[in-house]
């Protein structure tokens, strides 16, 4: 398998964080958004949309990580990401895309990319636009956590599900913007529980090739 990501890249951070923890090798192929080279012919043929990451394995192209995590579920389910009642299942889909619909789609790069240069915003408005909505969130994340009494070390349960694969990656770009975690201790008690876990570690954004 090749991964076509970005080390900053959060999308790409959590595609990295469930290959890790499947124990899937694969090729990083490095894709720098800082040279534009997400919009490259080369790559838009790859992937339309010009995003990362996407995952090539033989003839298949995958893109958009909510399908691709599935997929990887799929065909490798062991170890596996989701609980096994249909219920919790939801329950855990629920959490990962509080992260994945309503937090990092209007924090990801292109949006602050039209924030700085189109609407002339300054570092300190960029930052206060994300940590609008990362707070917005993480509040009702935490208030989700808290309230599951049967939760272990990580979002769900005592072993990492696609939850706490979304949730990293999201707690690291809360911090690059300087949002404050001290209100939610849950979350950040997760956050250093994943910490410990090798599939985590590798997958930081500070231990890829092309980190800078």
């Amino acid at each position: 398998m090749q991964l076509h990501n970005f080390f900053r890249s959060g999308t790409s951070h959590r595609l990295r964080i469930a290959l890790n923890l499947k124990g899937l090798d694969y090729q990083y192929v490095a894709v720098s958004l800082a040279r534009q080279e997400h919009l490259s012919a080369a790559y838009k043929a790859l992937n339309p949309q010009g995003l990362v990451p996407t995952l090539v394995d033989g003839d298949t192209v995958l893109t958009q990580t909510p399908a691709i995590i599935e997929w990887l579920e799929e065909r490798h389910p062991a170890p596996p990401l989701l609980p096994s009642s249909p219920e919790d299942r939801a329950r855990v889909r629920a959490l990962a895309a509080l992260v994945g619909c309503d937090i990092h789609p209007i924090n990801n790069r292109r949006i602050l990319e039209y924030l700085r240069k189109t609407l002339g915003c300054d570092d300190a408005a960029v930052n206060a636009w994300c940590a609008t909505w990362i707070n917005a969130g993480f509040e009702a994340l935490e208030s989700l956590l808290v309230a599951d009494r049967n939760r272990g070390d990580f979002c769900f349960g005592s072993t990492p599900t696609v939850a706490d694969v979304y949730l990293v990656p999201q707690v690291e770009s809360a911090r690059r913007f300087n949002v404050d975690l001290n209100p939610f201790p849950a979350i950040v008690a997760i956050d250093q529980a994943c910490a410990r876990l090798d599939a985590f570690q590798k997958a930081t954004p500070a231990a890829q090739p092309d980190a800078a």
